[in-house]
């Protein structure tokens, strides 16, 4: 309370009693709000007094860790609400004390990444490294310490994660330390989850970047072949007009000589061909002569 009253007493009036379901009630003050910068610093101080007050009955509690007014057994838990919709419980216990933070997400995605990071937190808190940290379990299932709490606090898809305070971790200034990283745990694993989801997604364009760019050029080399192709369709065809137009011409040429040739008829000169320049006939050693039947008549 000391703390809220510093804040301005012009500004803010404690209301008693509390209204009903609140610990804290208070009244502003709006025409005494002072002006410029001092006004931003009251408005700031005012929306952090729910974190002021939370912050300090969390270090009272952790102050008792060792109090021993009680008898030994396990303590109701007392649910504590520093962000909206997201509780946490604190239980009191024999040399310790236990948080336990029910983590709930909306997408399936952000439910894997959290179980991971909290299957990988317990096994690196629970190491030999970290023995001085808190000891961390993380479990699907409620755990036996919240029987008996709401069933809407205790409906959850990332499971739960337990955290276990001893007097080491709230020795000098390590109190303050300890108190701020509870309340701001919610914060940590979303901040956790979204970085996760993006350096993936980061990752996905870079790899679909690089697919498109393989791709891109793989296409690009298979025009460039198919170009050469056709290339090489239209040069065969040119070679084969020009040989074709050569033929041709050397059929037109020869024809033309056998016509002038035809004009010259030399007396005698046909016997002679057919003497000198004709091919002899040869007869084929696999050819048979069909023998003719002899129909005379036979003498005895």
């Amino acid at each position: 309370m000391e703390k809220v009253k510093a804040i301005s007493a012009d500004v803010l009036e404690i209301v008693e009693p509390p209204k009903e379901g609140y610990q804290l009630t208070l009244r502003l003050n709006f025409a005494r709000m002072p002006h410029g910068k001092e006004s931003i610093k009251t408005i700031t101080d005012i929306a952090a007094v729910q974190g002021v007050i939370l912050s300090s009955q969390l270090e009272e509690m952790l102050m008792n860790v060792n109090s021993q007014d009680v008898a030994q057994g396990m303590y109701k838990p007392i649910k504590l609400v520093y962000h909206p919709r997201e509780p946490f419980y604190v239980i009191k216990q024999p040399q310790k004390i236990t948080a336990v933070f029910p983590m709930r997400f909306k997408e399936k995605t952000d439910v894997i990444i959290a179980t991971t990071f909290f299957q990988e937190l317990m096994d690196v808190a629970n190491s030999k490294a970290c023995a001085k940290a808190p000891h961390c379990i993380w479990s699907p299932i409620p755990p036996p310490e919240l029987r008996g709490e709401a069933i809407e606090d205790l409906s959850t898809n990332g499971g739960f994660v337990s955290f276990d305070i001893t007097s080491r971790h709230i020795e000098g200034k390590r109190l303050d330390k300890t108190v701020w990283n509870l309340l701001n745990f919610y914060a940590f694993v979303k901040n956790h989850v979204k970085s996760t989801r993006g350096f993936i997604q980061r990752r996905m364009r870079t790899c679909l970047k690089s697919l498109v760019e393989v791709l891109q050029k793989t296409g690009l080399q298979d025009d460039q072949q198919i170009k050469e192709v056709k290339g090489y369709k239209r040069m065969k065809k040119l070679v084969n007009f020009s040989k074709s137009k050569i033929l041709r011409y050397r059929s037109d040429f020869t024809s033309k000589l056998k016509r002038i040739h035809s004009r010259l008829k030399i007396h005698g000169f046909g016997r002679f061909r057919r003497k000198w320049l004709s091919f002899p006939n040869f007869s084929s050693k696999t050819k048979y002569r069909k023998l003719e039947k002899d129909t005379s008549p036979q003498h005895n």
